[in-house]
């Protein structure tokens, strides 16, 4: 998949730290998720309101590419494991074709309560981070862990090394991972197309 043309920096000032591409994906998430579920309609996206600067990013990104596909956004929101269940208790109401989570700490580390009640639901989900799929979910997409952790390798060996950080260029990652639970797409009646297939750097049986 191509490489985004906005960025973010994690820890920096003024321009100056490692450069993930937080948020600026969801566009490409977007895409990736509507040509799974080709025929999804209504999409929900999940943030985390207390995370202003994440929250304001993956809506700005995905709300106008939603609009583009013709299709109807609802954005949930969620600053604890409690309002997670609310979240998804709100999809017997008012049911999505699909969900696209946001990024941050909050949903990485509630990832397995996102997968169950998203498998409870069957609502195809896309995620940020590859740990979601490990734990069952559908689909990610997002920085390479991998080239993740080299960079702030990289970015911090400078440092100790009496680099000025302010300094420093942005480290940005070159590397974005589509990963796939092939199992997940299965229990949800999906078929998983041979474009996406091609495309995934993991494969999860």
């Amino acid at each position: 998949m191509s490489r985004p043309a906005s960025r973010s920096h994690l820890g920096t000032r003024d321009g100056q730290g490692t450069n993930f591409f937080i948020f600026e994906l969801g566009a490409k998430r977007l895409e990736a998720l509507r040509e799974l579920v080709p025929g999804m309609v209504r999409l929900a996206v999940l943030v985390d309101p207390s995370n202003a600067e994440i929250t304001a990013g993956n809506i700005k990104e995905v709300e106008p590419a939603a609009r583009t596909m013709g299709l109807q956004i609802r954005i949930l929101e969620a600053r604890n494991a409690g309002e997670i269940d609310a979240a998804f208790a709100s999809f017997a109401r008012e049911r999505p074709d699909a969900l696209i989570v946001s990024s941050g700490p909050l949903f990485t580390s509630r990832r397995v309560q996102l997968v169950l009640l998203a498998t409870r639901h069957g609502i195809p989900t896309s995620y940020p981070d590859p740990e979601h799929v490990e734990v069952g979910g559908l689909m990610s997409y997002g920085a390479g862990r991998a080239e993740a952790y080299r960079q702030i390798g990289i970015y911090a060996g400078r440092i100790l090394k009496g680099a000025n950080p302010a300094d420093l260029p942005v480290v940005q990652s070159t590397k974005f991972e589509l990963c796939i639970n092939l199992q997940a797409a299965r229990l949800l009646g999906l078929e998983v197309p041979a474009t996406i297939l091609a495309r995934a750097d993991e494969v999860i049986e």
